[in-house]
């Protein structure tokens, strides 16, 4: 059930920042268009056994690109996808780099 709901989670700065800074650690996850935040927190707490306090979901529109090559402009398109910003109690965290 978790492996089709969450498709990775986003390691980026400010996803860092927002998981050490403050009292709740946040973490954000690439999830699947057509879960809600009842499958995601079922589907977090299952993967990395923690609990949950809260999700918050939000769909990233898709947009166009494109760059300057040799044989010309090269044009594309970086499709749209729902994200999720989840919330632990204090005290919890996830270990993503554990076996590095």
């Amino acid at each position: 059930m978790s492996k089709r709901i969450l498709i990775k989670p986003l390691v980026t700065e400010k996803t860092e920042r927002l998981s050490e800074s403050g009292k709740f650690p946040q973490y954000t996850f690439v999830v699947n268009k057509a879960a809600n935040k009842i499958e995601i927190k079922s589907a977090i707490e299952e993967m990395y056994s923690v609990t949950v306090k809260s999700v918050n979901t939000m769909i990233m529109p898709s947009r166009r690109k494109s760059r300057m090559t040799r044989t010309g402009v090269q044009k594309g398109a970086i499709s749209s996808y729902k994200k999720a910003i989840v919330t632990l109690p204090e005290g919890e965290e996830i270990d993503f780099y554990g076996e590095v």
